[in-house]
């Protein structure tokens, strides 16, 4: 790793701090309207953050190096780094007097879109300032989704999209102008926050709270501004199934979306990853349903429609809740248990394992067995109409080998600190995940991870970003080999 490379990644880094002092004007508009005296901590913040990042980006001007993986790695972690310290100071200096600890931990909650919050009353908190944090998971969000179309394809670590992956007869770069491409990106992100703030208003949502719901439901970050999330509006069917729709749609890719927007390919909807995620939305849901409504006698409308929310609040990592699902019986608990290791699509703005990896892993799975029938056959591996080359297939195979790997040592870690096993296996998951709530009476969905040590609140800090970046785009940076040269 060269100093120009360092250079370059840290002027990138300290410019968009400088955007990100700029956002926070937004709640300081917000706090002056409710008159809340927080505006000024926000004030403040914004030059702080901007004065400093301005300086180091005086300081870092030069020539850019060449686009090399390398620069990606340490670009990509150093990114996510200054956005969670940068969107932690007004979180520290705001009037709830949160920790340095707390700060940061909601921060990096907030913009790796997992919504997990240490912040008890949120109902009372400025109005400011959960406008920040929605901000921050509706960003978030956005950057996941770039991730996930850009740098992790160019990494050779993961993420299947219509860059290197289609199952349409799309050439390998279906934009011919990246510019295009991203205009059509945060158009259709914003478009699609509008809407879902439009629908959540004529559910019967007040406008604050439906632009902040909307922004983190389409981020599927899982943020409320209510301490009991969705269970305020547990008799209002219209909101919780317009959250169920954005979810879906934060689920689904977006390079998809925007081929169907601009190109008018609709086609593109056959992308074999879709049917995946939807078919196990589908199942999953409808099993809770019935569980529902033979074991409790629930009417099954009404099971269908809790249960949905709550398994695609899950699957797509967005963490809401709109009852508290652990008490529904065993079988639900372990179907949302195992809800939590799925995730959307690649390109979304979800967290999870995601369904293109099952997808290529089953495909391994037949080929291997297969294999043992017929040494000398050559069994190619295919995601849809096309073959699976070797670096995608070594990709999926280190993910899933480091993610098991890496949620066995956090879960002894939060051991560690003191957790019990539920809350520590469960929490460990959710942070890895980026789901946000685990099980149990601590960090289930009716609570939160106020009351941990700061130990495990540091633990999970830094399992959220593990598994926002994809686990492996972190961990090269902590070789050796990353830095000779």
């Amino acid at each position: 790793m060269s100093g120009v490379q360092v250079r370059a990644a840290i002027h990138v880094a300290s410019v968009l701090a400088i955007y990100l002092a700029l956002l926070m004007l937004i709640p300081v508009a917000i706090d002056l309207f409710y008159g809340n005296p927080d505006w000024k901590v926000f004030a403040f913040s914004a030059m702080l953050v901007g004065g400093a990042a301005m300086a180091v980006a005086l300081a870092t001007r030069g020539r850019p190096p060449p686009a090399s993986p390398r620069f990606g790695f340490l670009l990509v972690n150093l990114l996510w780094l200054t956005v969670s310290l940068a969107g932690a100071v007004p979180l520290g200096l705001s009037s709830l007097d949160l920790s340095l600890t707390d700060a940061v931990f909601e921060s990096v909650s907030g913009v790796t879109a997992t919504g997990a919050t240490i912040i008890n009353g949120v109902d009372r908190a400025p109005p400011g300032l959960l406008m920040w944090r929605s901000l921050l998971s509706f960003m978030g969000g956005l950057g996941v989704i770039a991730l996930g179309l850009f740098l992790l394809p160019f990494l050779n670590i993961g993420g299947v999209s219509y860059f290197k992956i289609e199952s349409t007869d799309i050439q390998d770069r279906p934009f011919e102008r990246l510019q295009t491409f991203l205009v059509s990106l945060i158009g259709i992100y914003t478009l699609l926050g509008f809407a879902c703030t439009v629908c959540y208003v004529l559910g019967g949502m007040e406008p604050f709270h439906a632009v902040n719901h909307a922004m983190t439901t389409v981020a599927t970050g899982g943020f409320s501004t209510h301490d009991t999330s969705f269970l305020r509006y547990v008799d209002k069917p219209f909101i919780l199934w317009t959250g169920i729709v954005f979810m879906f749609i934060g689920g689904l890719p977006f390079s998809i979306m925007i081929l169907i927007a601009v190109r008018g390919r609709p086609d593109a909807l056959r992308d074999p990853q879709i049917r995946v995620y939807a078919g196990y939305v589908i199942a999953f849901s409808l099993a809770v349903a019935v569980y529902l409504r033979v074991n409790d006698n629930v009417p099954f409308l009404e099971a269908l429609t809790q249960s949905t929310f709550n398994i695609l609040s899950i699957i797509t990592t967005s963490g809401f809740a709109s009852e508290d699902y652990t008490l529904w019986g065993p079988f639900a608990v372990v179907v949302f248990f195992v809800a939590t290791f799925m995730g959307g699509c690649s390109g979304s703005t979800t967290g999870g394992i995601k369904a293109y990896r099952f997808l290529i892993l089953f495909e391994l799975l037949v080929s291997g067995v297969r294999r043992l029938l017929y040494p000398n056959s050559v069994v190619p591996i295919r995601y849809g109409d096309r073959s699976i080359d070797p670096d995608m297939q070594r990709a999926v195979v280190l993910f899933m080998a480091s993610f098991f790997v890496l949620w066995g040592i956090i879960t002894v870690l939060l051991g560690a600190a003191g957790l019990d096993f539920v809350t520590a296996l469960t929490g460990s998951l959710s942070s890895l995940t980026n789901v946000g709530p685990g099980l149990g009476p601590i960090i289930g969905p009716v609570g939160n991870f106020s009351s941990l040590p700061d130990s495990a609140k540091w633990i999970c800090a830094v399992a959220m970003l593990l598994g926002r970046l994809e686990i492996l785009a972190v961990l090269v940076i902590f070789t050796p080999v990353f830095w000779r040269g």
